[in-house]
């Protein structure tokens, strides 16, 4: 009998970087697929998933169908950031481009709970606009997204950074703190606590990984400046 063709292996290419899409790699290989995990290469010591791993972007959309068509790829799951916007958007030009059907898997936002104090916005510029001058802020953005609050010079920044930047940052008031989210929202607190902080600046990511701080933020009173999704 010949294997049917709804479950034959397939090749697939999953955009990843989260928790959710190493989980996703090891559920297909386990169901028998031969699985590839695109990563930004944003991070220098990344947690890798099972089978295949490659690092680096593609040269945008035309350069994914390329390499969707050369590798023949049965299949593309998006399991990116939900804020990994120009990614995201590469994937759809390439699925029409190359033919290869594309699946987005999308966490769900964070709601509003009880005692949170939100102020949401939707750009960087705004979050930088709303601080009120001499807040302590913490800043959990990711490097490439503070260039938007360096000219509030009249407040101070908490920084976290997974890696050590190679230049100093161009804030005029800050503290680098290495390292990634806690998934205990007391040690989210005591961090808040220990430095000062006064309001909290975040994306509305969704999922469980960074959740600690929003619920540290709560317990605390603290304002949450939250960047919403388009």
């Amino acid at each position: 009998m010949p294997p049917d063709p709804e479950h034959a292996p397939q090749k697939v290419l999953i955009l990843g970087g989260t928790a959710e899409a190493r989980l996703l790699a090891e559920r297909l290989i386990a169901e028998g697929h031969l699985v590839t995990t695109s990563l930004a290469g944003r991070t220098n010591d990344p947690i890798l998933p099972a089978g295949a791993v490659r690092i680096g972007g593609f040269g945008g959309a035309e350069g994914l169908a390329v390499y969707l068509r050369a590798e023949g790829i049965d299949r593309m799951i998006d399991a990116t950031h939900p804020f990994a916007r120009q990614i995201s958007e590469n994937a759809i030009k390439a699925a029409a481009i190359s033919g290869v059907p594309l699946e987005q898997r999308l966490r769900p936002r964070w709601q509003k709970q009880p005692g949170d104090r939100w102020r949401s916005v939707a750009t960087l510029e705004a979050a930088a606009e709303v601080l009120p001058s001499g807040a302590t802020v913490f800043l959990a953005l990711g490097r490439q997204h503070l260039d938007a609050f360096v000219g509030r010079d009249d407040c101070r920044f908490v920084v976290r950074m997974v890696d050590a930047p190679e230049m100093p940052l161009a804030f005029a008031d800050y503290t680098l703190v290495l390292g990634k989210p806690a998934s205990d929202p007391d040690r989210e607190a005591d961090l808040f606590t220990a430095y000062g902080v006064t309001h909290l600046v975040c994306r509305n990511s969704g999922g469980p990984a960074g959740y600690a701080k929003i619920t540290a933020a709560r317990r605390l009173a603290l304002p949450v400046v939250m960047l919403e999704r388009d």
